[in-house]
């Protein structure tokens, strides 16, 4: 009798215990494949996470644009396809706070050919942020847009060189495709022998000639002349420490531990041939002694010249080969 007691028991436990399961079943099921097929994404992102190794490749867009042209994401993706074990970042000023991986994730499908690239990020640009405990803070606060000839070209030079103090890494203006890794670290990129450019170039962080570059935006400032606060500024801090020589061969000129790279290895095209980036040439160049090219976008800020699908000219056939996602979509 104790045995049949037992063996009901046993019987009435495992139905139970079946049909308790049956019920919560469709509840659980879809939360463990959930969980199984979709990685937790409320991890917290932050610049200063992604950039903490200071060898970040970093991009800026100071207006509240939010539809960057073609260019500008060929530049973001030829960068992503050249420096693979590097954080690409592309600091906006018209996106939102972005908090976590999730956020970022999102913000990242606004642009489909960037979305593939695992090292291309994308954070909103704080200026406030950026320019805390720099000598740009009080600037910025009082600066009046307003009465400024040239505002943004001005903040974009402030900017690139707050983040170059506070992150490191290798800043690029948005028209530079790149094609080939910079074998540098603190680097400038001349235009002519005694001419510092300001849209390509390389420090460590809190690098001694980021910081007298913020202090001599501030003394020097003068919004009203171009290229004062960018590649004027830089040729002017450069010349504190050295007597830039010409150049005799592709070589770079040392000076302290900053390397002053030939123009040919960023602007073999000078700025006043930045038409025929758009031209049909006999034979396409292959640029074997550059890093990469600056586009000279704002010289093409009236003509408005773009990628013309079919034309074979040098910009087409450069979006080919270093920007085929963006080319795929146009």
């Amino acid at each position: 009798m104790n045995r049949l007691k037992v063996f009901g028991f046993l019987v009435s436990a495992i139905t139970l215990g079946f049909i308790y399961k049956t019920t919560k079943k469709q509840s659980i099921l879809p939360y463990i494949l959930s969980s199984i097929s979709t990685p937790f994404t409320n991890t917290s992102i932050n610049p200063q996470g992604i950039l903490k190794e200071g060898n970040g490749i970093i991009f800026l867009e100071t207006t509240d644009r939010m539809e960057p042209p073609s260019l500008v994401l060929c530049a973001i993706e030829s960068a992503a396809r050249v420096y693979t074990d590097r954080p690409v970042v592309f600091f906006m000023k018209g996106l939102t706070d972005i908090n976590t991986e999730e956020d970022e994730k999102q913000a990242k499908k606004r642009f489909p050919s960037l979305s593939s690239l695992q090292n291309v990020y994308i954070f909103p640009l704080k200026m406030e942020e950026l320019f805390k405990d720099t000598p740009l803070l009080k600037w910025f606060l009082k600066a009046d847009p307003k009465h400024e000839t040239y505002w943004i070209h001005n903040l974009s030079d402030g900017c690139r060189m707050a983040m170059m103090w506070r992150y490191g890494g290798f800043y690029f203006d948005s028209d530079v495709i790149s094609m080939r890794p910079i074998p540098e670290i603190n680097f400038l990129t001349a235009e002519h022998d005694q001419t510092s450019g300001s849209s390509v170039f390389g420090l460590t962080p809190h690098h001694s000639f980021a910081w007298t570059s913020l202090n001599d935006f501030v003394q020097n400032y003068n919004g009203d002349a171009w290229g004062n606060q960018g590649p004027t500024l830089f040729t002017r801090v450069l010349k504190q420490s050295c007597e830039l020589s010409a150049f005799k061969s592709l070589d770079n000129i040392v000076c302290g531990n900053i390397s002053f790279l030939h123009p040919e290895r960023i602007y073999p095209i000078p700025y006043g041939g930045w038409k025929r980036y758009f031209e049909v040439w006999d034979k396409t160049p292959t640029f074997d002694n550059s890093y990469a090219l600056h586009l000279w976008n704002y010289m093409n800020s009236v003509e408005k010249k773009t990628v013309v699908i079919g034309s074979n000219t040098l910009v087409e056939n450069l979006y080919k080969q270093y920007c085929p996602s963006i080319y795929e979509l146009l």
